[in-house]
């Protein structure tokens, strides 16, 4: 898929003088499923592509095992495309510098429905604004789709298998939804 142009030289944040790369997104322009988490990795900026770490390798794993969609069904990407230092939460600064390129990808990239992961993707995305454990598995309408937000897969590989069996059954509804 294109890039938007601008995106691979930007600098309306400061995250763009500490990366290695700007990490856009990979998949097809019509994917069944949009995933979007907070921001890249250590792993992603090195590798310039999103969710290629062990957050990235439970995330599929998942949701091949619920949903039944191989990653070259979905569409990945980040709110931010910069990796913050130390993998710290993005700044409202940063996600809005971010925010024009997350819109452009929703213009181009069709999906099904749309999968955020983590509290700031949530935000962001879907708007949430209660804590994760209050929103997740909650259905909403985005762009006219079904959304969800789950927790991060990072959030779960630190917090063991309860938290992977809660991300199993936010899948499931959106599977649910999907009509699947």
């Amino acid at each position: 898929m294109e890039v938007p142009e601008g995106l691979l030289e930007c600098e309306r944040c400061g995250l763009s003088r500490s990366r290695t790369r700007v990490v856009v997104g990979s998949g097809p322009a019509e994917p069944t499923l949009l995933v979007i988490g907070e921001a890249p990795g250590r792993t992603e900026d090195e590798g310039g592509l999103p969710f290629i770490g062990r957050s990235g390798r439970l995330l599929f794993t998942l949701i091949e095992e619920v949903m039944g969609l191989s990653r070259d069904r979905c569409y990945v990407t980040n709110v931010v495309k910069c990796r913050p230092p130390n993998n710290r939460t993005p700044t409202r600064a940063e996600v809005g510098a971010c925010r024009p390129w997350l819109r452009w990808q929703f213009e181009h990239v069709r999906p099904r429905a749309v999968l955020t992961l983590g509290l700031v993707a949530g935000q962001s995305v879907l708007g949430f604004s209660a804590p994760m454990g209050a929103m997740h598995g909650r259905l909403v309408t985005v762009a006219g789709r079904p959304g969800l937000g789950t927790y991060h897969p990072a959030a779960a590989l630190r917090n063991g298998p309860s938290l992977v069996e809660v991300m199993r059954v936010d899948l499931a509804t959106l599977r649910e939804a999907m009509g699947a």
